[in-house]
């Protein structure tokens, strides 16, 4: 677990010096985070609140409460909704950063709304999911566990004592799966990355309106 655990670290590093090295914000930037954390459960849990300079130029959306994270992050302005329509006007944000949330907010509808909200509040954006056909799950931590059936899935799930994560809590994505959903949005201006671990891709980053290529 420990190795896995750096593995999971070094990914989240990895990610932000991406972000900072294809957008480079500034002092002016303002930034939209889909999804921030209210529990962290490691040192590297909101990577980006805890490293980015200028956390006065942040914004969280999220359905939690964020109460904790208030406490820890008290420069970093927070909004509640409802998980539907971002309550921001269009293009609000220079860049939108989403770590590993897409997956959970529903089915390929559901993903397809949060993807145009988006792009609608932010010039360009950087978003990441894990790839569901690499053997290791990073929310149930069981190989293979999430290569079976939904209902099979459930059960074990259920027995594990991971019931959390069942039903509904994600919907994994493939690069197929991501192009499609990019297709639907009716973004042409995109380029996926893979985060790999030797020759496996562990995780996409999306880069959406990628700037000095728009």
């Amino acid at each position: 677990m420990k190795i896995i655990n750096k593995i999971s670290d070094r990914n989240r590093e990895n990610k932000y010096n991406i972000f900072i090295n294809l957008f480079s914000p500034n002092a002016n930037t303002k930034i939209l985070d889909v999804g921030a954390s209210e529990l962290e459960y490691r040192q590297t849990s909101n990577y980006l609140e805890k490293k980015y300079p200028y956390p006065g130029n942040i914004t969280v959306l999220g359905i939690d409460d964020y109460n904790e994270f208030c406490i820890r992050y008290p420069q970093v302005t927070v909004v509640k909704y409802d998980g539907e329509v971002f309550p921001f006007e269009d293009n609000k944000f220079d860049m939108c950063w989403c770590n590993a949330v897409i997956e959970h907010v529903g089915d390929r509808r559901k993903q397809e709304i949060f993807l145009n909200e988006i792009i609608r509040v932010s010039k360009c954006a950087f978003i990441s999911t894990p790839n569901k056909h690499f053997i290791y799950e990073p929310h149930t931590k069981v190989l293979f566990l999430h290569f079976l059936p939904k209902n099979i899935f459930n059960s074990i799930v259920k027995l594990i004592g991971k019931p959390w994560a069942g039903g509904d809590y994600m919907h994994l994505l493939g690069e197929r799966d991501i192009v499609n959903l990019l297709n639907k949005c009716n973004i042409d201006k995109y380029r996926i990355i893979k985060n790999k671990l030797l020759c496996f891709t562990i995780d996409f980053v999306i880069i959406i309106n990628e700037p000095g290529l728009v």
